[in-house]
C-alpha cells in the first residue's frame, strides 16, 4: 500500500473539513498549507479587484509564502492536494506548494471544494509545476461529501 499525504489550503474551513475526512478515511498524514501572512476577510473579497486574493489570481507569477514545510516529503508515494477553487483554478499558494518540493515519481491527486465551479485547468497547471510527477485529473467535491465517498474515490490511487 502507498504512503499518502493529504496537503490542503483552506480559506474558510470547508476544504479543511473535507481534507480531515479524507485523511481519516484513508489513513493518510495531514498537512495544512498555511500562508506565512494569513488571509483576512478583506483579502478574500473576490468582488474587490484590489483585494489580496484578486491581485494574486490576476498575476500568474504570484507565489504567496507558506508558513511551514512538509517534513520528509520523500516518504510519500501519493500526495492529495486540496484547495478551494478560486477564479476557476487552484489558488496561487498551491502553485507555491507545487514548486517547493520534488514530486518526481509521485502521484499527485488534486481535489477541490467549490459552490459550483469545476476544476478548470488546475490539474494541468499543477502538472506543469511538478515535473516528473503524475498529476491526475482531480475532482471537485461539495462540502457534504462523506468519508466513504472520499475514501472510495481516493482508493483509485492507493
Amino acid at each position: 500500500m502507498s504512503k499518502a499525504l493529504v496537503a490542503y489550503f483552506s480559506a474558510g474551513g470547508t476544504t479543511a473539513a473535507l481534507s480531515e475526512k479524507l485523511a481519516a478515511g484513508i489513513g493518510a498524514d495531514l498537512f495544512e498549507i498555511r500562508p506565512e501572512v494569513p488571509y483576512t476577510k478583506a483579502d478574500l473579497n473576490w468582488l474587490n479587484k484590489q483585494s489580496r486574493s484578486s491581485v494574486e489570481m490576476n498575476d500568474r507569477s504570484a507565489r504567496p509564502a507558506i508558513a511551514c514545510r512538509v517534513e520528509n516529503m520523500d516518504q510519500y508515494d501519493v500526495v492529495f492536494v486540496g484547495f478551494p477553487i478560486w477564479w476557476y483554478r487552484e489558488p496561487s499558494i498551491i502553485d507555491t506548494f507545487m514548486e517547493a518540493y520534488d514530486f518526481s515519481g509521485k502521484t499527485v491527486v488534486p481535489f477541490a471544494t467549490s459552490g459550483g465551479s469545476g476544476m478548470g485547468d488546475s490539474s494541468e497547471n499543477m502538472q506543469a509545476l511538478a515535473k516528473g510527477a503524475k498529476v491526475t485529473a482531480g475532482k471537485r467535491f461539495g462540502r457534504l461529501a462523506s468519508k466513504a465517498e472520499l475514501k472510495n474515490w481516493a482508493e483509485l490511487w492507493l
